[in-house]
């Protein structure tokens, strides 16, 4: 696949596995997944909250490099979801007195809205402000702009989570070589993906049971009230289960093969034997006894959450994540609630997404986080990728040779010619003559 433009890329820090995901934006909105990718990472992410730092950059570096082999391109940031066991939702006012009626503006508004902000939560910080409704006197709008009033109360819900939260993410994003586009709020992005406008309006809650915690998100009147994350989980049902002397990877199978949220008193009780590794059995019975007393634990947890808005939930409890693939899951929340509220488990795509040609994805009913932050992405976040050189041969042209001037050899030196002799000295020519006029006498 070539370079894509507009191609959105989203992270899920997610208890037991670290998953992106690939998704081009078609012309109505919608998103085309274009490519998937996770890596266990196990002791990583415990309770959505970031345990180690080496680990998790490690997973995430090569979630992205199966991307970028995926895509043929280049990731280069990432929006990624924030949730955890310290998110959560605080109620807080905000009161103006006047001297007078006074007529209420925009920059009125927006002083209460600063107002709000500047509170300060011990090792938290606010993460996202929802409005709620403005009282003015014994009435309540949702817009006062243009309104007179002597008084007027502004109610907000903070969301907030512990400070290092957003900081640990951001050093491992970092540290593996990437950037980030955006930190979404993973339930309010579940929230806008999975529950359709009349469900909000009417009044709806929405429970994700994951592995590690559970999150509990109630809107009425199409805004959100109530956000809290329960440190339970599918995981604890698993760990509920080695009681019987197993490890894990079996307790987690036995919990999919037999286990039951809820057991009906009318069911069979004969003693039916399982079996268990060593060559050992234990009655089903007592399997599921253990399984459904903590699913009994989380639906209480998630009950105190709602019960207070249960009169306004005309739509009733929409239930997703890994969780939620427990037989008899709507029976125990209806022996829970009194059988008071409808319940509707999502499952598979959501509407909105769809999947290319040849693209391999995990579970739907685990990905519903991570389809929300895709649909939530509006930047690109990948370039093109840089072509490796072909073995054997240079990423660079390389340089014609320039000539090198040899020196010529050195002419060996010619000898010089024999001098000839030269002639006899005056006075050797006297003495001769001398000599030989003696000699004649």
């Amino acid at each position: 696949m070539g370079a894509e433009k507009d191609i959105i890329i989203a992270v899920e820090l997610a208890s037991t596995a670290i998953r992106a995901i690939a998704g081009k934006r078609e012309p109505d909105g919608s998103m085309q997944v274009l490519a998937f990718a996770q890596e266990e990472s196990p002791n990583t992410i415990r309770k959505g909250i970031i345990d180690n730092i080496d680990k998790t950059t490690q997973a995430l570096s090569r979630v992205v490099a199966k991307l970028n082999d995926k895509l043929s391109v280049k990731v280069n940031s990432v929006y990624i979801g924030l949730g955890g066991q310290s998110l959560r939702s605080v109620h807080n006012r905000v009161l103006l007195q006047f001297d007078g009626m006074e007529l209420l503006s925009h920059k009125t508004i927006d002083k209460m809205h600063d107002t709000n902000s500047g509170v300060v939560y011990p090792n938290s910080e606010i993460k996202e402000v929802v409005p709620q409704e403005f009282t003015i006197g014994s009435r309540s709008v949702v817009d006062p702009v243009g309104m007179q009033a002597e008084m007027i109360e502004a109610n907000f819900v903070n969301i907030i989570a512990r400070t290092s939260l957003e900081e640990n993410i951001r050093k491992c994003v970092s540290a593996a070589g990437l950037e980030v586009q955006e930190i979404l709020i993973s339930p309010i992005c579940q929230a806008n993906t999975l529950l359709t406008p009349n469900e909000k309006r009417s009044g709806c809650a929405l429970v994700d049971m994951g592995a590690d915690t559970t999150t509990v998100s109630v809107y009425v009147n199409n805004i959100l009230r109530h956000l809290c994350v329960i440190p339970l989980g599918g995981s604890n049902v698993t760990s509920d289960i080695t009681s019987l002397k197993v490890e894990a990877e079996e307790a987690e199978e036995l919990k999919k093969k037999y286990g039951t949220a809820f057991r009906s008193d009318t069911e069979d009780k004969t003693g039916h034997k399982i079996n268990l590794s060593f060559d050992r059995t234990e009655e089903e019975e007592k399997l599921q006894e253990i399984v459904e007393a903590r699913y009994e634990e989380i639906i209480a947890n998630v009950w105190h959450h709602i019960a207070s808005y249960k009169d306004k939930l005309l739509t009733g409890i929409v239930l997703t994540g890994g969780a939620t693939r427990i037989p008899d899951l709507q029976q125990a929340f209806a022996r829970q609630t009194g059988g008071e509220l409808n319940l509707r488990i999502a499952k598979g795509l959501p509407e909105n997404i769809s999947i290319a040609f040849g693209v391999q994805v995990g579970e739907p009913d685990r990905l519903s986080t991570l389809y929300s932050l895709l649909l939530a992405g509006k930047e690109n976040c990948v370039g093109e990728e840089s072509k490796a050189p072909a073995q054997g041969t240079l990423d660079f042209e390389p340089k014609e040779e320039e000539p090198i001037e040899k020196p010529e050899p050195e002419k060996p030196e010619e000898p010089e010619p024999p001098k000839e002799p030269k002639g006899p000295s005056t006075f050797s020519r006297l003495w001769k003559t001398l000599s030989d006029m003696l000699s004649d006498e």
